[in-house]
């Protein structure tokens, strides 16, 4: 049984490994930058209700 699929019944193609790495990376790179702000934001408030 092949799991090829004829031409005419594919959906979408799928993402090539490099493109996979891509998005990955991108999602990495989010991922860090939104727990970075978080953790300056969580800071700055500590800071400031020690100031008061």
């Amino acid at each position: 049984m092949s799991s090829t699929q004829p031409l005419g019944r594919t959906a979408a193609r799928p993402l090539r490994v490099r493109d996979q790495a891509r998005e990955a990376a991108a999602l990495i790179a989010f991922s860090a930058a939104t727990a970075s702000c978080l953790a300056v934001a969580l800071l700055l408030l500590t800071h400031l209700g020690s100031q008061g």
